[in-house]
């Protein structure tokens, strides 16, 4: 009698029902856990904080890659949405937002870095220039970024916030550090 009331109270195991909000938890919780702790946070914690067991997860995502991945790509998303802006500061937001990302999530940076060496078929980099690529025309056409400015130029000052973002002596310095580094990296880019 005991035993069936604890199962009754506890609303069941909804299976494939659940699959959905089972894997948006995740990701929401791989995200904060990233984002705080870094890449190699324990995936039980992630599976933890989303409330599901680590078959759940596993199942979602068989490796730590394939997690990360999926964070990623919900940032690339929001990435491309900025792109597709046409506003006359949309080359300044999505560069803005790259940087925030990246200070918010150091981790899911090392774990892009570390991919081009492990997967074979990795086309970020690629990605990122498309990514850039009509922002920055559009810029440009505007007077609002100079005419030598390239989108390799635009990922190498990227490339040199991550190093400041990853070598900040703390979290407090790092945001001031990135701004700092970001402003200087961008200066050469006005009209």
């Amino acid at each position: 009698m005991i035993m069936s009331m604890t199962l009754a109270g506890r609303g069941g195991n909804r299976g494939p029902a659940a699959a959905a909000d089972n894997r948006r938890a995740l990701l929401g919780a791989a995200r904060t856990l990233f984002a705080d702790k870094g890449y190699n946070v324990p995936l039980s914690a992630v599976a933890r904080a989303a409330g599901v067991g680590q078959g759940v997860l596993y199942r979602h995502f068989p490796t730590r890659l394939d997690l990360a991945f999926a964070v990623f790509e919900e940032n690339f998303a929001e990435l491309e949405a900025l792109a597709a802006l046409t506003e006359a500061d949309a080359f300044e937001r999505l560069v803005d937002r790259l940087v925030e990302l990246m200070v918010e999530s150091v981790g899911f940076v090392e774990l892009v870095v570390g991919a081009r060496g492990v997967v074979e078929d990795y086309d970020g980099g690629r990605r990122l220039a498309d990514l850039l690529t009509g922002p920055l025309a559009r810029a440009e056409e505007a007077g609002r970024i100079a005419p030598h400015v390239g989108v390799d130029d635009v990922e190498l000052a990227l490339r040199m916030v991550y190093g400041v973002a990853t070598t900040a002596q703390d979290e407090d310095h790092r945001r001031a550090d990135v701004a700092r580094a970001q402003a200087l990296a961008t200066a050469r880019w006005r009209p």
